[in-house]
């Protein structure tokens, strides 16, 4: 059976689709052409949507990043008002999305620990027979 997605869900994924390639292609400031928009919160009455972002180049200039990200938004909700027909076009609030960074440090923890367990039990000396 087809997963339902609400309105709000539907909606918050057009936004990130269209404020995606209107970063992509429209915004010329050099600041913020190395992110990607991995997602967006929408409230209830459409009033804010919380865009996440991560960046190729992880923190570094992150700060540059938001300043150019807030002088662009203005544009971005204008140009997202006649791209996406909702009663009211939110207000971007930008966020900073440590999720893909936080895989990455956890997934080499995992490959650490699987190494050392292999190196623990591939050892002669540390077996149990």
């Amino acid at each position: 059976m087809a997963k339902e997605f609400s309105r709000g869900q539907r909606v918050s994924e057009q936004i990130r689709r269209e404020l995606a390639e209107l970063i992509r292609l429209e915004v010329k400031d050099p600041r913020v052409g190395f992110i990607t928009l991995t997602d967006v919160e929408i409230s209830p009455d459409y009033a804010h949507a919380k865009v996440f972002f991560t960046s190729m180049t992880g923190r570094e200039g992150l700060d540059e990043i938001f300043v150019g990200l807030r002088r662009a938004s203005g544009f971005l909700r204008r140009e997202l008002g006649r791209r996406v027909r909702i009663h009211a076009t939110p207000q971007l609030h930008f966020v900073y999305d440590q999720s893909v960074e936080e895989g990455a440090r956890l997934s080499k923890l995992i490959d650490q620990t699987v190494e050392a367990d292999r190196q623990r039990t591939g050892d002669p000396d540390g077996s149990d027979d």
